[in-house]
């Protein structure tokens, strides 16, 4: 995998808490080279939270589980989250699926699959090698990340189900 991709990925898909959107440790891609990255807009209880995600299908995002919360909405086609572009879609999540083993108190299994409604592009010929788990809010190591590849036969199990 490309290191700058690698370094994109870690940065978008950022822990709880910590301020999604913000580059940390890298520098701004050049616009709309990343077609597949998604942004995640959700509630937990009274908070509104953000998260990372990427298409790996027309139709499904990837994601940490500890990304889940209610009004789920999935952003794509966005270079800056903070500027509603003529680009942007912004699609409600159908279904919500994260690994029936994903545990919140110690992050293990931390990955989960949103079946992105239809429509949006198709993932890049790059592959995704992780997903941020937890890790500083700053960015800063360490950092822990689920290693998808880890995790494709549930994917495709889960993906064919639906």
């Amino acid at each position: 995998m490309q290191p700058l991709l690698l370094l994109l990925l870690l940065a978008f898909l950022l822990p709880p808490r910590a301020k999604a959107g913000e580059i940390i440790g890298g520098h701004e891609a050049k616009r709309h080279s990343r077609p597949y990255m998604a942004f995640l807009q959700f509630w937990d209880q009274d908070d509104r939270k953000r998260c990372g995600g990427f298409l790996i299908r027309e139709d499904f995002v990837l994601t940490a589980a500890h990304c889940w919360g209610s009004s789920l909405n999935v952003t794509l086609g966005a270079h800056n989250i903070k500027v509603r572009e003529r680009t942007q879609q912004v699609i409600p999540v159908r279904k919500a699926i994260p690994h029936p083993d994903y545990n919140k108190k110690n992050y293990s299994n931390d990955i989960m699959l949103l079946k992105g409604d239809s429509g949006g592009p198709l993932v890049c010929n790059n592959v995704a090698q992780g997903i941020v788990s937890y890790g500083q809010k700053d960015g800063s190591p360490p950092r822990a990340c689920t290693k998808v590849s880890s995790f494709l036969p549930w994917i495709k199990k889960t993906m064919k189900t639906l």
